[in-house]
């Protein structure tokens, strides 16, 4: 830690109350970190503050202890009812972590309450909450928290309740921008007084977020932080005991590499990334069967309820592998991290530096793996180049078996799991065919056939990327797919029930129509990406709960079914989509593959 700090509390030139200094022994914290020490200050001498450091760099308490000790030094003491300061933050986990450290600092200050405004529950309960018990430190995500203050209606004047607001943090400032919440955050930011200090913290600098600096801000101080070590001219984006490695194997090859991976660090924490929630949902459960005696958790963007409770699990596990997209990317701190492994590379370049990020935090040992392709390698130049990210390249790994059979045999023991393969395998070609590095990471260069290999596909999914495509090389299974049945008894009685109503009634007449040509997704137009920046990444991350995804199966299904009936579809067109992927439900998951593409 020596050679990260900065110095004791102590040794600050502003005076820290005692009750934090005692909180702050604690918790182990006896020296700061550069952006602490930076930082702490100049908020507590009522300068706005623009700061940019790596991730992991301990930005969290640069902003919670100067909320403390700037309510602290009010003249009117706040009431129940009353806001004093605002932490705005772009995902309901990384809400959740400084929601923790808020509280772990608050037991010494029962004189204010904080409450915790995020996506997955009920809005009325949050309503509730708030009237009932106050709140003078808000911490939410901006879809929840635009949402509370147009809840007047409901008891709830939030924009009265803020006029005595003193401290506005935006953090993680860069993805509240990337994620598509511009909308939200200025029609939050008119609604909070003007005469107010404001931080804005980030990993790093774009032209968006210095427009939100000029308009946000008064007269900010700017902060880099820099890594010590790392020469002026050069802007180091990784933690420096990050120790980042890549390693390139063939497309086929490529579970099997990762499986042999983790098994040789099964006893350590690590995170594994994946490009969509479909591939979160097919390896996640690929992996569970694989390794009996080591605890798996998976984690995507397009999970709800579930979300809070898993990373809360994970974080308290000391060794595990936790499958994720890039909601898991930024800002989020999770203990012990020993490994990052990049299955997929990021839809784009910052998304690389903030996924390493998750481990070598606040001073300590990490170490990051990505999965390369041969045909890839010069993205390896390329991160060095435009993320000053250098990577050293990995030993081929050891002991590598083909367990790919033991996958294609989960399978064809339940459809779901044969149905997630072809999902999975649909949305990580969307997902490439979309990659920002477009010159390195080009579809029209995969080899689908070893592809749907290495994904352990029991025959190629129907997909206007592959149409007019043959495959010779791919050995379709004997067994007729059409007769894999569901595990779930309810879900096979009514895909049978379906089937046998189908073949009952015949040939369906076939209904003119003007037929639209399907073009591939690589090729379609972006304006559906646009809409999803300014709308769906918001819903992502702060939309109400989901249907299960089984029902929601169930009900397509059921649709289909009225759709034929009535003759607006053909046995065709019926049996194909019954039998194959449906696209909608292959869109890419991730806050960067939605979002991005988790995000959230």
């Amino acid at each position: 830690m020596d050679n990260i700090t900065e110095g004791t509390w102590e040794s600050l030139p502003v005076k820290l109350n005692d009750n934090i200094l005692q909180t702050l022994r604690e918790m182990r914290f006896t020296h700061m970190t550069p952006v602490q020490s930076a930082c702490i200050p100049l908020f507590m001498r009522n300068k706005d503050v623009a700061a940019e450091a790596v991730t992991g760099s301990g930005k969290t308490l640069a902003f919670v202890i100067p909320i403390i000790e700037i309510l602290l030094k009010r003249e009117d003491k706040l009431k129940k009812m009353q806001v004093g300061a605002l932490v705005i933050t772009p995902t309901r986990e990384l809400a959740l972590q400084i929601s923790e450290v808020m509280e772990g600092f608050l037991l010494k200050f029962p004189q204010f309450k904080q409450i915790l405004l995020i996506g997955g529950s009920n809005p009325i309960e949050d309503v509730e909450k708030f009237k009932e018990h106050g709140a003078n430190i808000v911490i939410a995500t901006p879809g929840r928290l635009e949402d509370m203050f147009r809840r007047k209606a409901d008891g709830l004047d939030l924009s009265i309740l803020v006029k005595t607001l003193d401290v506005l943090v935006l953090d993680e400032a860069d993805r509240l921008l990337d994620m598509g919440f511009v909308a939200s955050l200025n029609a939050i930011l008119a609604y909070l007084p003007k005469q107010r200090r404001t931080g804005l913290f980030s990993a790093t600098q774009t032209q968006e977020l210095e427009k939100l600096v000029r308009a946000g801000l008064r007269n900010p101080v700017r902060i880099t932080v820099k890594e010590k070590g790392v020469a002026a001219t050069a802007t180091q984006k990784t933690p420096a005991r990050l120790c980042n490695y890549y390693t390139i194997c063939r497309i086929e090859e490529k579970f099997n590499n990762m499986v042999a991976f983790l098994r040789q660090h099964k006893h350590e924490k690590q995170l594994v990334f994946f490009s969509t929630c479909a591939s979160v949902e097919y390896y996640g459960r690929a992996l569970e069967s694989l390794f009996k005696n080591v605890s798996i958790r998976c984690i995507h963007g397009k999970m709800k309820n579930k979300r809070n409770k898993i990373f809360a699990e994970f974080r308290a596990l000391k060794s595990g592998i936790l499958v994720c997209t890039d909601v898991m990317a930024r800002g989020i701190d999770i203990p012990d991290v020993n490994w990052v492994l990049q299955y997929d590379p990021p839809s784009n370049a910052s998304a690389f530096v903030h996924r390493c990020g998750r481990t070598a935090r606040i001073g300590n040992q990490g170490s990051a793996l990505v999965f390369l392709l041969p045909m890839e390698e010069s993205y390896v130049t390329f991160l060095s180049i435009n993320q000053k990210c250098p990577l050293d390249r990995m030993g081929p790994i050891q002991d590598v078996v083909d367990i790919l059979p033991k996958v294609k045999a989960m399978a064809l023991a339940d459809r779901a799991m044969y149905d997630r393969g072809m999902r999975a395998y649909v949305s990580s070609v969307q997902a490439y065919a979309k990659h920002e590095c477009s010159l390195i990471f080009r579809v029209k260069d995969l080899d689908f056939s070893a592809m749907a290999k290495g994904f352990a596909l029991l025959r190629m999914p129907k997909m206007p990327e592959l149409k007019d495509k043959s495959f010779p090389d791919f050995v379709r299974t004997e067994i007729d797919t059409d007769t894999i049945r569901y595990k779930d008894k309810a879900r096979e009685k009514l895909r049978r029930k379906m089937l046998a109503e189908l073949k009952e009634r015949g040939p369906a007449p076939l209904v003119r129509r003007n037929v639209v040509k399907n073009t591939s997704w690589s090729k379609q137009k972006n304006k559906k990406d646009r809409k999803r920046k300014k709308t769906a990444k918001r819903q992502l991350d702060e939309g109400s709960d989901e249907e299960d995804e089984d029902l929601k199966e169930l009900l397509n299904d059921t649709r289909l079914l009225k759709k034929l009936k009535k003759g607006k579809i053909s046995e065709e067109d019926f049996d194909k989509q019954m039998t194959d992927v449906l696209q909608n439900s292959t869109q890419t998951g991730s806050p960067q593959a939605t979002n991005g593409a988790e995000n959230d």
